[in-house]
């Protein structure tokens, strides 16, 4: 089971990501702390710990299972976000991030919809999920445009260091067949 390298959308194209994609990954997203609010990594300080993550996206594809790809608007090869979808047995857990400037505009649920779509068109199958901070409001809007349904709360479930030493409350989403 190996998902597309590059699935197009009406203005987005989603491709596998490259080491030279650091210096945009870097300077769009990965250094912003309000963009990393809500993720379980901190900022990045230095380029040489975007291109060390983005070289462990690349060996992932290698070995199967876990899958990041680079969103770039299709008039541009520019990333400006990520998708990533992990497999595992009979489900798979979605998780993005979106570089600041491109909020608000749809390009979200636009990359994730198609990535949700591919893991259910697998027989194996019957559970696509992901995780949001119950304070990240937007986040659990992109999920359930995407067709996921809230489940509940799962408390203290989730370290996000940018927030703070406890673990989080989060919220859990999920699409079912």
């Amino acid at each position: 089971m190996k998902p597309p390298e590059i699935i197009e959308t009406e203005r987005l194209r989603l491709r596998i990501p490259t080491v030279h994609d650091a210096e945009a990954v870097f300077a769009g997203y990965a250094q912003d702390p309000e963009v990393t609010r809500f993720l379980t990594w901190s900022p990045h300080k230095h380029i040489g710990t975007t291109r060390a993550f983005l070289q462990s996206c690349v060996e992932a594809w290698e070995r199967g299972g876990d899958y990041g790809w680079v969103i770039t608007r299709r008039e541009h090869d520019e990333a400006i976000g990520m998708v990533g979808l992990r497999v595992g047995g009979f489900k798979a857990d979605v998780g993005y991030v979106l570089a600041r400037p491109f909020w608000g505009r749809g390009y979200m649920p636009e990359a994730v919809q198609p990535v949700v779509d591919w893991a259910f068109a697998q027989p194996p199958i019957y559970r696509v999920w992901a995780i949001c901070d119950v304070e990240n409001h937007a986040s659990a809007r992109v999920l359930e445009k995407v067709g996921m349904v809230r489940e509940g709360v799962l408390r203290r479930w989730v370290m996000h260091a940018n927030l703070g030493s406890e673990p989080r409350d989060c919220l859990c989403y999920a699409k079912v067949k």
